[in-house]
């Protein structure tokens, strides 16, 4: 599409929480925006919680649609605890939390229901002077003058784009999972109360934190207790037995809740009974079905391709130790906006204009995280009391009180 064209017609592959920011944002800067989402039914974050960071909801607090308060937690501290379970060392730093289900849910109500697509695979498209055709799973085909690629870390765009780039597994994993906060001890609830708590262990750390409840309570006791578990697992056979599911499919990157083999969660029971303070092995064994999601990094040479780009985890797949995959995916769509906006209408120039600043922001935040999981799983250079590595553009900019 060149310049003067004031509406461009856009297409979002992928409705997830990148997705749908970039759907909004294009949509509000005069854009006819279209989303087209793989999955058949609405998506799930399966009790994930999320670190929230200003990018993460600007899109709420711009338009007055939902209050920070109204969607997540909050924590005053953060606890490093020692393995009898007493407190190794805090300080007082405010963050907030919440889950996927909310964001998505949050989301979407702002989105026109007759835009987004379930049940729509984009299979390839091809490129011409005027725009991009599509062609889906289902054989029907679309025409836009912008392609916004957010379809994940398993990015059939990428494949498309860049067959040269895979997936790097880091060489560990995040188990994770929520429990509720009703099912704890008292004296667990009080030892996790107010605080985003960590155990780090010589190859290895866990991490737990509130996050709203499963109908959206905020109120302490009513919330869940979501926690992370980073264990190292070696490439090869010892990690296909793991991410091999219930059904004897081999996963490429996740098992979901109750996906995982009986097996694997005992030994997981039995490891945190062994390994972790009391408290925190308390959070493990109280969780019905954890689950389990590979580690990677991609990194990407470039995003913007003539009229298609690459955005969230279809570019960069960050570690999770900055918690900023979420407000990556966010920022990169809010300038995606702003870009098609200054350049009235003309999306190769936006792009142009687009990637320089998102490659960087890219590089440079998955360069903190490869650091700190180097740290903390192969080195021991994560020591108690270290600040967290939180944050999009620097630490400490997801601070929200």
């Amino acid at each position: 599409m060149g310049a003067g064209t004031s509406r461009p017609r856009v297409v979002v592959m992928g409705g997830s929480l990148g997705g749908l920011t970039a759907a909004l944002v294009l949509r509000d800067a005069g854009c006819d925006v279209e989303v087209y989402e793989r999955s058949e039914i609405p998506l799930e974050g399966r009790g994930a919680g999320i670190v929230l960071n200003p990018a993460t909801v600007r899109y709420f607090t711009e338009n007055h649609v939902l209050g920070v308060g109204e969607i997540s937690t909050s924590t005053r501290w953060v606890r490093y605890m020692d393995r009898d379970g007493s407190t190794a060392a805090e300080h007082h730093f405010s963050y907030r939390f919440t889950s996927y289900n909310a964001l998505y849910r949050g989301l979407l109500v702002c989105f026109d229901d007759d835009r987004y697509h379930l049940g729509e695979e984009v299979v390839e498209f091809d490129q011409d002077a005027g725009g991009v055709t599509i062609r889906f799973a289902s054989d029907h085909g679309q025409r836009c003058h912008l392609l916004v690629c957010a379809d994940g870390i398993r990015s059939t765009a990428r494949r498309l784009l860049l067959p040269e780039v895979t997936p790097e597994y880091a060489g560990y994993v995040g188990w994770r999972g929520t429990v509720e906060e009703a099912e704890l001890s008292p004296e667990t609830f009080a030892s996790l109360n107010e605080a985003i708590t960590y155990h780090v262990m010589g190859r290895g750390h866990t991490l737990v934190y509130p996050i709203p409840g499963n109908k959206g309570s905020l109120e302490p006791g009513g919330r869940l207790i979501n926690w992370l578990w980073y264990r190292n697992v070696e490439e090869g056979p010892e990690l296909d037995d793991l991410m091999t599911d219930r059904e004897g499919k081999l996963r490429e990157v996740s098992l979901g809740p109750g996906d995982v083999l009986e097996r694997h969660v005992e030994e997981l029971r039995d490891a945190a009974t062994a390994a972790l303070p009391p408290p925190l092995a308390e959070v493990v064994l109280k969780t019905a079905e954890p689950f389990v999601q590979l580690v990677f990094d991609v990194e990407v040479p470039r995003m913007a391709f003539g009229h298609a780009c690459l955005i969230g985890d279809a570019a960069f797949t960050l570690r999770p130790h900055a918690a900023a995959g979420t407000a990556k995916a966010a920022e990169d769509a809010w300038k995606l906006g702003e870009a098609v906006r200054e350049a009235s209408g003309d999306v190769i120039a936006a792009l142009e204009a687009w990637e320089p600043g998102q490659l960087e922001l890219g590089r440079r935040v998955l360069a903190r995280t490869r650091d700190a999981g180097q740290r903390s799983q192969f080195e021991g250079g994560w020591q108690v009391g270290d600040p967290l590595p939180f944050g999009l553009y620097e630490v400490g900019d997801s601070a929200m009180p």
